[in-house]
């Protein structure tokens, strides 16, 4: 029964998610020519194009999932056919969302306003996707299957290149206007997909070096209920011993641990970096 329930879990987020995205290719990208890379921005040039040079305007969806049946053929022999079928699945799912949402053409008057919002339906469509282990297929693939052959470059990398491209292209036809919103949804969806993968997670290290070391970690534990983890570290120029703090806390909560460092010592040393994601005693499903 609990698999059931699982399995009801993930198409419900599958379907949901490549809903969003659909929304977000009808109502923000066609419409206003916003080629955000992807599969789905390179169909937004097909259309212009085959309306343009043959007189045949080829609907979005369409495109999209034609394009992607030679990327699924070539990632069976590198990925396997369980996972291209997954994927294939997510991309008609995808598809047929684009095809029964109508097109809505919301006026060029805010593009800021337009990008913002396709950007945050992008970025919660492809985190409820990715969530459950599904991908779209598209440029994702794509980059995944060549680095099979380059391994020598990240997936990143080449995701990045292919994607550039694209945008470049949509920044010839279209003109760069268009295309400086297009980068700036970009940036939001991927800022909302990165927090809702991480589950909202993300906190900051934090890294102490203080002679106050004991009533930091004192303060910090009566104060903000947070644990410190002393690390026993030398410095390399003195040859003293260096003991080191380690706190993580939320983000909301680094102003109050930097207040309680500035009030005991103004002269330690302090490091923040972020992290993606932190789970167990004190954070997630364990706090109480």
């Amino acid at each position: 029964m609990d698999r059931y329930k699982i399995l009801l879990k993930e198409l419900f987020c599958l379907v949901a998610g490549t809903t969003l995205m659909a929304a977000a290719v009808n109502w923000i990208y066609e419409p206003l020519d916003m080629v955000t890379g992807g599969i789905s921005g390179l169909s937004i040039v097909v259309k212009y194009l085959s309306g343009r040079f043959i007189g045949i305007t080829l609907p979005v969806w369409v495109s999209n999932f034609v394009l992607n049946i030679p990327i699924f053929i070539w990632g069976v022999f590198i990925k396997g056919k369980e996972f291209i079928a997954k994927t294939l699945f997510a991309n008609t799912v995808f598809s047929l969302a684009m095809y029964i949402i109508p097109v809505f053409d919301p006026g060029r008057h805010d593009y800021l306003l337009a990008a913002v919002v396709g950007g945050v339906l992008t970025g919660v469509g492809l985190g409820l996707v990715f969530a459950t282990g599904y991908s779209t297929g598209g440029t994702d693939l794509l980059s995944t299957i060549i680095c099979k052959y380059i391994p020598y470059y990240s997936v990143s990398t080449v995701l990045f290149v292919i994607d550039s491209v694209v945008i470049i292209t949509g920044a010839v036809l279209f003109g760069l206007y268009i295309s400086f919103y297009a980068v700036i949804a970009i940036f939001v969806s991927s800022s909302v997909m990165d927090y809702i993968l991480s589950g909202g997670k993300a906190c900051k290290q934090v890294l102490v070096i203080s002679p106050e070391y004991k009533e930091i970690s004192m303060q910090v534990f009566t104060k903000m209920e947070r644990g410190a983890t002393l690390i026993e570290a030398k410095g390399m120029y003195s040859n003293n011993s260096r003991p080191v703090l380690l706190c993580v806390v939320a983000r909301k909560e680094i102003a109050k641990l930097t207040g309680i460092v500035k009030n005991i010592d103004r002269n330690a040393f302090v490091i923040i970096s972020e992290i993606r994601e932190v789970f167990g005693e004190g954070f997630g499903q364990n706090k109480q």
